[in-house]
């Protein structure tokens, strides 16, 4: 029955996800759908990192939404609980504050994660790093990639000691990256 319970609600939150994300499209040179990002969260998150938790992968499908839609805390909260709330409130960017102060903060604040938001960021860097190296965004330098690998370094520094599958495959698409964008 769990089993049953579980499958529904992450159904019912990569719907919702689809919903708010509807009208938005990766910056990727090919403009993929964005809900195509908080799904390859969640997928490595099970397939690679052996994430069970329930709360943290329908975290991982909402964990954009507060911060790029208009979705509100209290939509969250309603419909999958406080644990899920809290987890994604703890990996979204506060969006009135200036982008690099967003940045320093996310380096800064990285090592006091619970380890479910620490799980989710771990993924969610991956997802972002293997896109940038594979597919950059249309109106990105290289240097910008560039700096966007240096700086998930930074980030991943402070996740670290959270589950070593995830670490190792963001090593791996980090070592990736840095070879396509010609780092090494």
């Amino acid at each position: 029955m769990e089993f049953l319970e579980n499958t529904g609600l992450l159904l019912e939150a990569l719907s919702f996800s689809a919903e708010k994300h509807r009208h938005q499209r990766r910056k990727d040179q090919a403009q993929s759908p964005y809900i195509n990002h908080p799904i390859e969260v969640a997928h490595v998150l099970w397939k690679i990192g052996g994430v069970r938790d329930t709360d943290v992968l329908l975290a991982a499908l909402l964990h954009d939404t507060i911060e790029d839609t208009k979705t509100s805390p209290r939509e969250i909260l309603d419909l999958f609980g406080k644990d899920v709330l809290a987890l994604v409130l703890e990996v979204t960017d506060d969006k009135s504050l200036p982008k690099e102060e967003r940045k320093r903060l996310q380096v800064k604040n990285a090592a006091h994660k619970s380890t479910g938001a620490k799980l989710i960021k771990l993924a969610d860097k991956t997802c972002n790093v293997h896109d940038i190296a594979i597919s950059p965004p249309a109106n990105w330098s290289l240097e910008r990639c560039r700096e966007y690998l240096l700086w998930t370094e930074q980030v991943v520094a402070g996740l670290r000691g959270t589950n070593a599958a995830l670490e190792a495959n963001y090593d791996r698409e980090l070592a990736k990256g840095k070879s396509l964008l010609g780092m090494l």
